[in-house]
């Protein structure tokens, strides 16, 4: 038998998210059952609550930046124990066979495909359910620890958005002596600046206006500028090794390009609804590239974590009430918030 916990759905697109039950599966020999404490408001889930990232399947529950204390686990797990703090990303299995599985870049699975935490399908054939809930179950190789040093309201947004900036940080070895850029300075942006600068790398960010200059610089950017500017084209021309996107805009990616130097990467981390054109001259006239960068794997998002907690960094948060998820969604698409919402589930826990 199964364990039922309350939860916030949506039953359409155009639906408000309202108060339900879902019932989680029964804990397995290696599964964890973890009572959740907060979970983050992610751009993602709104895209997919409104049916804009192809097929949703309702009702729905989003949410993958899960954080919460464990309260039950399998016969066989051997990595936690009741009492632990821990969190569940943007999946929560994939088929642990296919080289990529194996490789630790369970994102890329080319097997079954990794099973996203919610509008996805798992192993035992059921349809899986997010974090806008009271508990969730688990297998434990899918779960992370979050260090005793992250407080567990600030961790959850680290599970997608810290992620998600983490890896082609990391992937595109920034760190002193590198010059990162950073388009935007939303969710995935301020903490893009944040990692970036912990790690050491020289951090510029890129936004329309500077209408948040002040918070870019608080945050430990070294410069900021307005794209909207045209000296600020010819002014950075050939300046940075690394250029993360963050926002789902179509933006001029001829332009962004010219600002890398020999050998630099603009690395894609939104979606935007249309299809970008890359003159070609744009990057044969640097050796340049345009890449993409989906999350990380379970391994680089505990590496991540610790980073995190060793290196003080932390989201800027917003703590709402279940009740207000949806108000809170009509900020995030208005770009009202500053930076992440996260949802105090204590109303929603058993």
């Amino acid at each position: 038998m199964g364990i039922t916990v309350s939860a916030y759905a949506a039953t359409s697109a155009t639906a408000p998210l309202t108060e339900t039950t879902i019932t989680r599966r029964e804990v397995g020999p290696h599964d964890v059952a973890f009572d959740i404490h907060f979970s983050g408001i992610c751009h993602s889930d709104i895209h997919t609550v409104k049916g804009e990232w192809g097929r949703t399947q309702y009702p729905i529950v989003p949410g993958h930046e899960i954080a919460g204390v464990v309260t039950e686990v399998g016969a066989e797990v051997t990595k936690y124990k009741v009492g632990d703090r821990v969190g569940v990303g943007c999946f929560v299995d994939s088929c642990r066979e296919c080289d990529n599985c194996r490789a630790g870049i369970e994102q890329y699975c080319t097997g079954s495909g990794m099973v996203g935490t919610y509008n996805a399908v798992g192993r035992d054939g059921e349809r899986t359910q997010g974090g806008y809930s009271g508990a969730i179950v688990v297998d434990e190789n899918y779960v992370l620890r979050i260090p005793d040093a992250l407080p567990l309201d600030a961790a959850a947004p680290l599970l997608c958005a810290g992620i998600t900036t983490y890896s082609p940080l990391r992937h595109w070895n920034a760190g002193p002596g590198s010059r990162v850029a950073v388009i935007g300075l939303g969710g995935l942006g301020h903490l893009a600046v944040k990692l970036a600068k912990a790690m050491g790398a020289e951090v510029t960010v890129l936004s329309q206006s500077l209408k948040k200059m002040e918070d870019g610089l608080r945050l430990g950017a070294d410069a900021y500028y307005a794209t909207s500017d045209p000296d600020t084209f010819a002014e950075l021309k050939g300046t940075f090794d690394l250029i993360l996107n963050t926002v789902s805009a179509n933006i001029d990616l001829a332009a962004i390009l010219s600002l890398l130097r020999v050998d630099g990467t603009v690395v894609e981390l939104g979606m935007p609804e249309h299809p970008m054109s890359v003159p070609a001259g744009a990057l044969i006239g640097g050796r340049r590239s345009i890449s993409g960068s989906l999350i990380g794997g379970i391994a680089e998002t505990q590496e991540m974590l610790d980073f995190c907690a060793e290196h003080g960094v932390r989201p800027e948060i917003e703590i709402i009430e279940p009740t207000y998820i949806n108000e809170a969604y009509e900020r995030v698409v208005a770009s009202d918030v500053r930076y992440r919402f996260v949802i105090d589930t204590a109303g929603l826990r058993n």
